[in-house]
């Protein structure tokens, strides 16, 4: 076998007149009968190959026998091209390797698509998964994505930090989503859990004395699929000891900032701005608010307190919100434009939508007119920046579906009306979420986990008298609108750890069952902590640009979560069932 010695893609315009060999795939073969060029690719890039019969009879006949995706080892001269023919858009667009041995490794079926073909269907793309990875789209991405969590690594390694691993055969423990479970042969009627996250294991290594830990670590959790979501994921999983929350911000930002030059090129400006979780909701209405535009909403309780339209009433008397936008340039829309607007308003909960068109001349025109004066309007213009020839849009709800529906308002409108930049990076730090919320039932749950220490000795305080107003060391990275992570103060004392788990329904005798291991940790001399985690395949796809996660990772699940390459989920032999003393039993038909 010929021994490489170059890569396809390395070859300049100094290599001319070497001698050199390159291994690589067949992208495109061109035959001009006595002349043959192959188009010749490896991880490094694509280099133009030429053979000729009159001086390389043998290595012209390998050519003729090689098709698509053959594997091949050539060896030749480097040359320029001849003047006129040289490829500006290839790197080795200046050179070609003339050929004067070749060998074919490995042929190739004929692929199952054209590598240059960007309308295969996700399903095939998945089922031959090994072939879609060779696309010059997917191989930047799997190089992207080594280069930031390289960098990643690097930044935590010159802070100071550990990388550890932890296990993946762990106790079942509840963090807002389902468990993949995993039985245990050796223990009849046992199951191990995937983890969620390493969260009890990265505060057990801080009372360790670790100080500084992190880890790329595998999570699984067992939940509908969605864009930006996988049963298996990656996570930058870091914590630290002896710090406040400030110490974990620039710590973050720093790691933040170096992956975004390895995957851009883009110095980030630090520290990254901050908002409370409520000012958040009332200027985005959002957690994770996209902060590259403006049309922010208002609170516009005050002016229309005294309307005489039910619904104002009704939203303010219940405890409820109005508030609004104001769409610059939308006056001119049409009622099925309108008709739209309420629709989306209406898909996220909001029982409809009041919108105020502007004139030109001073005018307005709305289905309520006959419920506003031109004063309220004018007043209603200046509280949201509004001018002649704007769209004003109000919504009338709880609060929390006022915030909902005009975000999803506000980011429509502003992708649609072309105020969104590309290309601007908007970070942004989200805190002081509350530490409970109120589930289907009416109990509390946590807003992010359990594990959360309360803000102030004030909202320890709070736990006893009003759990639901404690505020929590609780934070949110986001950026452009996407959640990159999520991160807290921990609890590290185990009688405040009991305390919060059984406002959460888990009583103290439960509590020492399921976490009796954290607790005990907890109760050795377990110093103040915090940290994070970041979403790596999140943060791939954002550098990337890509529409899905799964186009930043070598081998995802569908959407539905099956693997179409792998044929699974898929039953297990009766064999294995019995080992492990398991019977499967399907649902009824219909249920």
């Amino acid at each position: 076998m010929l021994k490489r010695t170059h890569g396809a893609g390395t070859l300049r315009a100094s290599h001319a007149g070497d001698t050199v060999t390159v291994c690589g795939w067949v992208r495109r073969r061109r035959d001009q009968g006595g002349v043959i060029f192959i188009d010749l690719w490896d991880r490094s890039g694509l280099v133009q190959t030429v053979f000729d019969s009159s001086d390389a009879a043998a290595a012209h006949a390998v050519a003729d026998q090689c098709r698509g995706e053959f594997v091949v080892a050539l060896r030749g001269v480097v040359r320029p091209r001849p003047a006129g023919t040289e490829n500006p858009r290839l790197d080795t667009g200046a050179v070609e390797l003339r050929v004067s041995e070749a060998e074919i490794l490995n042929p190739s079926r004929t692929p199952p698509f054209l590598l240059t073909d960007e309308q295969v269907s996700e399903e095939i793309r998945l089922l031959h998964r090994y072939v879609d990875l060779r696309r010059p789209k997917m191989q930047a991405n799997l190089a992207l994505r080594h280069r930031v969590v390289k960098a990643c690594r690097d930044t935590l390694d010159a802070e100071g930090f550990w990388e550890v691993e932890t296990p993946c055969l762990i106790r079942s423990t509840p963090e807002g989503a389902r468990d993949y479970v995993v039985p245990a042969r050796v223990s009849p009627g046992g199951f191990y859990a995937l983890p969620q996250s390493p969260q009890l294991f990265k505060q057990m290594l801080q009372v360790s004395g670790v100080e500084r830990y992190f880890q790329i670590a595998r999570c699984f959790r067992d939940e509908a699929s969605r864009a930006d979501r996988q049963p298996e994921f990656t996570q930058i999983d870091l914590e630290m000891s002896f710090i406040s929350q400030d110490d974990v911000f620039a710590v973050v930002e720093r790691v933040v900032a170096a992956m975004w030059q390895a995957g851009t090129g883009t110095a980030l400006a630090t520290p990254f701005p901050r908002l409370s979780h409520e000012e958040a909701l009332a200027r985005f209405g959002s957690d994770k608010p996209d902060m590259r535009f403006g049309m922010e909403l208002q609170d516009l309780g005050d002016l229309l307190a005294g309307s005489e339209l039910r619904v104002f009433q009704n939203a303010l008397a219940s405890g409820g919100a109005i508030r609004g936008i104001a769409a610059p340039g939308c006056a001119g829309y049409s009622r099925k434009q309108i008709d739209e607007l309420t629709e989306l308003a209406k898909r996220f909960g909001a029982g409809g939508l009041v919108s105020i068109l502007l004139d030109g001349e001073g005018g307005f025109r709305s289905s309520i007119q006959r419920y506003l004066t031109p004063e309220q309007v004018k007043e209603l213009q200046e509280r949201l920046g509004a001018g002649p020839g704007d769209l004003i849009l109000i919504v009338a709800d709880r609060a929390a579906v006022v915030s909902e529906a005009l975000n999803r308002l506000r980011l429509h409108l502003g992708q649609v009306l072309g105020l969104i930049p590309e290309n601007d990076w908007k970070f942004v730090w989200v805190l002081d979420f509350p530490l409970f919320e109120k589930d289907e039932k009416g109990g509390l749950t946590p807003s992010h986990h359990p594990f959360s220490h309360p803000k102030t000795a004030e909202d320890v305080a709070l736990l006893d008298s009003d759990p639901e107003a404690v505020i929590a060391s609780v934070y949110d990275l986001a950026v452009n609108g996407v959640e990159l992570g999520s991160g807290s103060i921990r609890v590290h004392d185990p009688e405040l750890q009991i305390k919060i788990l059984e406002k959460i329904g888990i009583p103290r005798e439960a509590a020492w069952e399921r976490f009796g291991f954290l607790l005990n940790a907890l109760s050795y001399g377990a110093p103040p902590h915090g940290g994070i985690a970041l979403g790596v395949d999140r943060i791939a796809q954002l550098l990337a640009r890509e529409a899905t996660i799964r186009d930043v990772i070598a081998f995802p699940k569908a959407a539905s979560g099956y693997d179409p390459m792998l044929d699974c989920p898929a039953p297990i032999e009766p064999e294995q069932l019995a080992e492990l003393h398991l019977a499967v039993v399907l649902p009824a038909e219909g249920e």
